[in-house]
């Protein structure tokens, strides 16, 4: 059976840009769709499927941080932000309203098709796993490795992106150890280094969020020499 091409969804409102993107994505056999605003972007949702959402910040209307904000409270579909050089904060705030990872203006287009392929190995990895895939558990957690969900000591599934998957996945696999921001890159982007520790920090912080207790005791330890623990017992399910 042949694999259907990626649906991708770029929301950019510079026609230049745009077309840029379109054209290239298109020609390594990705299936492209292009909208300038939020509106159009909600249009298009409503009635297309898209495995991927690129976005650009600077939108008329609708930012595009509102935009993120508002597309990881309804789905899960990676998302990978435009930025303008220079603009740290727009990146950060873009990767704590859940974004999988941001690429800054100008850009090389193969650099953002290996940031795509990237983010749909994470995605898709969960469904390609063999059947035996395990499962494991935490302080009455469970995050299942082939369905990439993760449960929470109710039952109810937690909803993660792709980036938060794998980095949980990774804290899981090593509970107890140290790990530095540099060797957590390499095990969930593949790329060591740099401004991209802060992306690390921004992950941890969302985690973070999401399994935290309320007094206030968190499952992530920070180390001061640089890096962080994952402190409970974990076991397969």
């Amino acid at each position: 059976m042949t694999k259907s091409m990626p649906n991708i969804l770029v929301v950019e409102d510079d026609q230049q840009t745009r077309d840029l993107i379109a054209r290239y994505l298109g020609d390594q056999s990705f299936a492209v769709s292009t909208v300038t605003n939020g509106k159009e972007m909600d249009r298009h949702l409503s009635q297309n499927r898209a495995d991927l959402i690129v976005l650009d910040l600077m939108l008329p209307g609708e930012d595009g941080l509102s935009l993120c904000r508002r597309l990881r409270m309804e789905t899960t579909t990676p998302i990978i932000i435009l930025t303008a050089k220079g603009e740290d904060l727009d990146r950060i705030l873009g990767l704590e309203m859940g974004a999988d990872d941001y690429l800054p203006k100008p850009f090389n287009p193969r650099e953002l098709l290996a940031r795509i392929n990237a983010v749909l190995r994470r995605q898709s990895s969960g469904l390609t796993a063999s059947s035996t895939a395990t499962r494991l558990k935490f302080q009455g957690w469970t995050i299942d490795l082939r369905l990439r969900e993760l449960r929470n000591p109710e039952g109810a599934q937690v909803p993660l992106t792709s980036a938060e998957f794998d980095l949980l996945q990774a804290f899981c696999e090593r509970a107890g150890r140290i790990l530095t921001r540099d060797s957590l890159l390499s095990m969930t982007r593949g790329r060591p280094g740099g401004s991209f520790g802060r992306s690390i920090d921004v992950l941890v912080s969302r985690l973070r969020r999401k399994l935290d207790r309320t007094d206030g005791t968190s499952v992530i330890k920070t180390i001061r020499t640089g890096g962080y623990i994952f402190t409970p017992v974990v076991k397969e399910a």
